[in-house]
């Protein structure tokens, strides 16, 4: 499924119903290591950031980190659908090393990515992106 495909079935505000087919899709995305179609993959990150459900944060890490480009790719503050401080509190109640990656990462980037952080404008940007 290409780019206009997936707008034109969820739009850039899905309804939380969707949230596990776009997953789905976002999984496949980045265990994809042929896909060279960022879009595709930023598209689904900011599916799941409008839905904002705080659980989303560590597969959005995940194809943050599937290569280089990625990495600057998928903005920093799409880690944050369900909110800054949520996020932080969900990742910090989390066992593991992505999740604590994660933690120091979001925490490095507070001063700079999070300063007047309004998933509104965020979400009001990427609308305007996609012309809808």
């Amino acid at each position: 499924m290409n780019e206009e495909e997936m707008l034109q079935l969820y739009g850039v505000e899905p309804d939380e119903v969707h949230r596990e087919a776009i997953r789905q899709l976002l999984q496949q995305e980045i265990e994809n290591r042929k896909s060279e179609d960022n879009e595709v993959l930023r598209l689904l990150c900011i599916m799941l950031f409008c839905i904002g459900n705080v659980e989303d944060t560590t597969l959005i890490w995940q194809a943050k980190l599937k290569n280089q480009d990625t990495g600057s790719y998928i903005d920093v503050q799409l880690l944050c659908g369900a909110g800054y401080e949520e996020t932080l509190f969900y990742l910090e109640n989390m066992d593991g090393e992505q999740a604590h990656k994660e933690l120091l990462y979001l925490k490095q980037c507070e001063s700079y990515d999070f300063v007047d952080f309004s998933k509104v404008e965020w979400v009001s940007n990427y609308k305007r992106y996609y012309g809808v």
